[in-house]
């Protein structure tokens, strides 16, 4: 048997080798997947071994074959790198290894995600008596939240979704801009209200929806059950949707409002930022990642519901044997849908801990700062354009035309000093730069301009 203090200390020491280690790694993957394949697969072994030289092999392998995606030059897609305090909060959760279903399986899991329930909504500036949820991340966000909705407007049609389900139930009218983010489609999919249920308002030239349009089509079929989805943070610019304008129009028809700000929603964080979602608070449900702009460690995301009832109602469930335990302690899976839960709290009120609200704010301000210095950088580059107006954390380039743009993508990642991906946008193929990471630098930024600048050059 192994000895577990020496397996926990030498596991430790190779994370915080990896991981003061990033600033300077090569960030795209090098390693053979094929020798990879070839070392960890084939047949399951009929003995086992011991655990750590189980770990002294997976780790052998693995290692040169990872994303440095936690590291500073990171930019392909809108994720940062745990912080040093999450890292630690992942590792204490792991080893206390709770089951935060209620208060009766954790009540310390409970009590925690609470009180980090209660942080986030003070940090969003969201209604302190919304309930809230952490799931793995937005796609289980949007689910929930738009599950709440699908409850609140059935029920005031008359109609108990959960006792009768779709069969029979009225028509729900789903609006949302037509680039929105495709986890709304399949959480509508995944709803039982399908993709076709949505009327897409056209977008302006930088993402956000025309609000006008969208207060047209709200007051066009008054009378159906409605949910209003509108946007904090387009996925490819960072634009916001006029979450005033919508609010106030869905208000006078009657309609929920489901903000998806899988990272835009950070931005109410932030004293210069927070004008972009000025009237969230009158929303009915909102969704962010914690892996995105707090950097917390995978898998976490937060649901937040102004009515508790609609959310409670279209998650929670009973059994005989599911107690409660003592105490004024909420059951955290009443208001997400997994019943084996990990406790994320930990690691939420880790973060939220480390940062406090001065740091959450510089977090994302100079994310933003460094987005625009991308911009600025490789905007005076010759024949180089920025498509966006940069207006949080995103930033669209081309180079010339599709097929240039794509060289470009693919010999950034292939030279390894950064990593970033790309998208198409209004008909152009374009690399996207996210700024999300927590330590990333003026440096950082630079370093990754002069690899583009090589790249650039090596391909003229």
């Amino acid at each position: 048997m192994s000895n577990l203090r020496e397996l926990l200390t030498s596991t430790a020491d190779r994370v915080a080798d990896y991981r003061e280690s990033l600033a300077e790694r090569r960030v795209g993957p090098a390693a053979d997947l094929e020798r990879l394949r070839a070392e960890l697969g084939g047949p399951l072994p009929a003995e086992g071994a011991d655990a750590g030289a189980v770990l002294d092999e997976l780790a052998a392998a693995v290692e040169p074959a990872l994303m440095s995606s936690a590291g500073p030059r990171f930019f392909g897609f809108v994720v940062g790198g745990s912080l040093d305090a999450a890292v630690g909060a992942d590792i204490l959760t792991t080893g206390w290894d709770q089951l935060a279903f209620n208060g009766a399986s954790s009540p310390a899991a409970a009590l925690v995600e609470e009180i980090a329930g209660a942080w986030l909504k003070e940090s969003l500036g969201l209604p302190a008596d919304a309930s809230f949820g952490i799931v793995t991340g937005t796609q289980a966000g949007n689910t929930v939240g738009l599950a709440a909705a699908r409850h609140r407007v059935l029920e005031r049609a008359g109609w108990d979704v959960e006792r009768d389900g779709l069969h029979g139930a009225p028509r729900i009218r789903v609006i949302a801009g037509e680039e929105r983010h495709a986890t709304i489609d399949r959480s509508l999919r995944l709803l039982g209200l399908g993709v076709g249920s949505v009327e897409a308002v056209r977008t302006d030239a930088n993402g956000a929806v025309d609000a006008d349009a969208l207060v047209r089509t709200l007051e066009a079929d008054p009378d159906e059950p409605t949910i209003v989805c509108a946007q904090a943070g387009n996925v490819n610019t960072g634009a916001f949707d006029d979450l005033v304008v919508a609010c106030e129009a869905a208000r006078r028809q009657g309609a929920w409002v489901h903000v998806d700000g899988a990272f835009g929603l950070w931005a109410a964080a932030s004293p210069a930022f927070e004008h972009l979602v000025a009237g969230r608070e009158v929303a009915d449900s909102w969704v962010v990642d914690g892996h995105k702009w707090l950097n917390l460690p995978y898998d976490a995301g937060f649901v937040f519901c102004a009515d508790p009832g609609a959310h409670a109602a279209s998650m929670s469930y009973t059994a005989a044997y599911l107690v409660q335990g003592e105490g004024q302690v909420r059951a955290p899976a009443d208001y997400v849908p997994e019943s084996s839960r990990r406790a994320r709290g930990f690691v939420t009120w880790a973060a939220l801990r480390e940062l406090g609200r001065e740091g959450l704010a510089d977090l994302v301000e100079r994310c933003c700062a460094l987005a625009r210095r991308f911009a600025e950088e490789l905007g005076a580059i010759e024949g180089v354009t920025i498509a966006n107006d940069v207006v949080l954390n995103q930033v669209l380039v081309g180079f010339g035309d599709d097929e240039h743009t794509g060289r470009v993508i693919e010999g950034i990642q292939r030279e390894g000093t950064c990593w970033m991906g790309g998208t198409t946008w209004h008909g152009r193929r374009l690399m996207r730069i996210s700024v999300s990471n927590w330590t990333t630098t003026v440096a950082d930024v630079d370093r990754s301009v002069d690899a583009i600048r090589r790249v650039l050059a090596s391909q003229s």
